[in-house]
């Protein structure tokens, strides 16, 4: 099969609601055929330089959950393994008796286990990831050849924070509420923002207080989510990046029946949008009621693995 863009696509078995969507966000070609980041090319100098404005407090605000072994996958995503924390030395003196003593461990966990951003390569349809390449260009001892979390140099940008739920007046949306445009466009008005290129997007339902009140099985089903519309949304609004505070980012189960994850795919492969999932929105959705703002400084730098379809990341918004 061809390595570059254009070559004939696998036959799809998705609906034709999914690729009339598919045709509207797409980004193939839009920054070049040897483009493998997608929309954080609207992460421009000059949007970053408007993010440092942005900061007053210097209140800042950490939204990633602690990595333990009990963390919040429960088994439904084969091979998704929660982390496992070893230690290999325990105070060893390795140069001789008297000498200084080092303590080191290891871990064992996917990379997409806990707060984490998906790789443009995560999922794929129709034989294609990003950019039309083909995807058996992921391999199983190299991973993702083209468009892998190597590839994304930064994330750092003006984040935005879309309160769905304060919005609406709730602690946390219903299990079988998907977010729709409307739903984004109330909050931000809510929050008084308008959302601008570059701009990266945290969309709080409030689903995570499920997770943190140590019911991970309920977090994790029914969850609310974005819904197959949205997309298109933050491709009008020319977003560089989406996180939420979901297990599954889309609302799960599905909004059509058998259709599994239409807006990883329309997010990923279409857009090219880097997308994040379990993250904690909880203190961030205090932090901006109480300083009655909801733009920020966001850092996300994603763990560089080579060939990686996804990463850890411990985000920090500073306000």
């Amino acid at each position: 099969m061809s390595d570059s863009p254009g070559a004939d696509a696998a036959p799809s078995g998705l609906p034709p609601e999914f690729h009339d969507i598919a045709k509207r966000v797409n980004n193939w070609g839009r920054w070049g055929s040897d483009d493998e980041i997608g929309t954080l090319n609207l992460v421009t100098d000059e949007v970053v330089r408007e993010a440092a404005a942005t900061v007053r407090s210097g209140r800042r605000v950490p939204l990633a959950l602690p990595l333990k072994e009990d963390g919040v996958q429960t088994g439904m995503i084969p091979g998704r393994v929660n982390p496992l924390h070893t230690m290999v030395q325990i105070n060893q003196q390795i140069f001789g008796p008297g000498t200084v003593a080092t303590s080191d461990d290891a871990v064992t966990m996917g990379l997409q286990t806990a707060t984490h951003w998906d790789a443009l390569t995560h999922v794929s349809h129709s034989g294609r990831i990003y950019n039309g390449r083909p995807a058996d260009t992921i391999t199983a001892h190299a991973g993702a050849r083209h468009s892998g979390i190597d590839k994304v140099p930064y994330v750092v940008s003006r984040g935005v924070l879309l309160d769905v739920a304060r919005a609406k007046g709730l602690d946390r949306l219903p299990g079988d509420h998907a977010v729709t445009p409307e739903d984004l466009d109330e909050a931000a008005e809510f929050g008084g923002v308008t959302v601008r290129a570059g701009d990266i997007a945290l969309v709080r339902t409030g689903q995570l207080q499920v997770y943190l009140a140590g019911d991970k099985h309920a977090y994790a089903y029914p969850s609310p989510g974005l819904s197959l519309r949205t997309p298109e949304w933050f491709h009008a609004h020319d977003v560089a990046a989406v996180a939420n505070d979901t297990l599954t980012f889309e609302i799960f189960p599905p909004e059509i029946e058998n259709l599994w994850l239409p807006v990883h795919a329309l997010d990923l492969v279409e857009m090219g949008m880097l997308q994040g999932q379990n993250w904690d929105l909880e203190k961030l959705s205090t932090a901006c009621a109480e300083e009655s703002r909801y733009a920020f400084l966001l850092s996300a730098m994603p763990e560089p693995f080579i060939g990686g379809t996804g990463t850890p990341v411990a985000p920090v918004a500073v306000l």
